[in-house]
């Protein structure tokens, strides 16, 4: 068995493709043009998004949305970065929300987290 992507379920693919791209970089390396599902080229593992109907067209039971408005869900999206402090700054510029500010912890690596505006939360690290 191989991981081949994360999927979050968004209510507009193209507006969060743009918002990851301002925010982090992330370049979109599928859209199918209906606006109902992307993918970004986030290395081996691709980030990807899909349209709440879409989804929902995939099963028939409810799950709770990721809204950002609300607590954020369980879970997060980890991004390595050359600088956290400006990498931070730059997706907080792009809208994402404060959620923790840079700061060092035990042994060296420097951490900092945000909310994009789908409401995932998102880790920005460095590497050791």
């Amino acid at each position: 068995m191989e991981f081949a992507n994360t999927i979050i379920y968004v209510d507009d693919v193209e507006e969060t493709l743009d918002f990851y791209y301002q925010a982090f970089g992330l370049r979109t390396i599928e859209d199918d043009e209906s606006g109902q599902y992307g993918e970004l080229d986030t290395g081996n593992v691709k980030l990807a998004f899909s349209a709440h109907p879409f989804a929902q067209s995939h099963f028939k039971q409810s799950y709770i949305r990721s809204q950002p408005k609300q607590p954020a869900l369980g879970f997060e999206i980890r991004f390595y970065c050359d600088n956290v402090t400006q990498s931070y700054d730059k997706a907080v510029a792009a809208g994402a929300e404060p959620f923790c500010s840079p700061a060092e912890k035990t042994g060296g690596q420097t951490v900092a987290y945000v909310r994009s505006i789908e409401g995932t939360l998102i880790a920005l690290y460095s590497r050791k």
